[in-house]
């Protein structure tokens, strides 16, 4: 099962942001959250900034979209650059039409579910994703501790996904990966890990992303194959 480190601009300096992104471009994909400060309580990078930053990018961008209204401008995200564009289910009134019409224009098509969403809503939508991201702190804010009470929601998705025929969608993990908690994700089933604090903040963020995926490739579940 292939590993996939993806740190998280969020806690990136924002004033000097296209420095930042060079010193992580060791990983394999650059998380970049999009709030509206309506569906969280927090508001990031506009379009512009955002188009500025998929542009600059050297590594694909997963483009996290923390909106309220996903159905109307994921599009726009995946016609912009992004290599994977990601929605909230807990935002979006039609998911299954907002992933076709991103797969359409050619990302990869992806949903996020907050802590309290039971896997169970997400379940039935799973052959139509290339990935899902099991929240694992509260979206809106960098630096919350890692909810452990989540592991068994990691773990059902694995079931789920090992069941299915075919290319299975990614398990992404995102909020309070360390070096501690990524092992916790990985035995779980997670293969996707997106690292802000972790990364950001360490004396050599390109030490650290090697660090991380190193404990998550020892922890991780090989059992199964997921499509690249």
């Amino acid at each position: 099962m292939t590993v996939r480190i993806c740190p998280s601009i969020l806690n990136a300096d924002r004033e000097n942001i296209f420095e930042e992104i060079t010193r992580v471009e060791t990983s394999d994909w650059l998380h970049l959250d999009i709030m509206d400060n309506v569906f969280v309580p927090n508001q990031t990078f506009s379009k512009q900034e955002s188009l500025e930053i998929i542009r600059f990018s050297k590594i694909p961008v997963d483009s996290h979209l923390m909106i309220s209204t996903p159905d109307v401008d994921a599009v726009e995200y995946a016609q912009m650059g992004s290599a994977s564009v990601t929605f909230h289910l807990e935002a979006s009134l039609q998911p299954t039409q907002t992933l076709q019409a991103i797969k359409s224009n050619g990302a990869r098509a992806s949903l996020a579910i907050k802590p309290k969403t039971p896997f169970r809503d997400v379940a039935p939508l799973l052959p139509l994703l290339d990935m899902l991201l099991i929240m694992t702190v509260e979206p809106g804010f960098g630096g919350q501790s890692f909810m452990v009470d989540q592991i068994p929601k990691i773990q059902e998705a694995y079931e789920a996904i090992r069941r299915l025929p075919g290319a299975k969608p990614w398990i992404q993990v995102d909020g309070g990966v360390s070096l501690e908690t990524i092992s916790l994700a990985a035995k779980a089933g997670a293969d996707s890990f997106v690292a802000g604090s972790a990364i950001y903040k360490a004396e050599d963020p390109v030490a650290m992303i090697t660090a991380l995926r190193e404990a998550a490739e020892i922890n991780s579940i090989k059992s199964i194959k997921i499509a690249p």
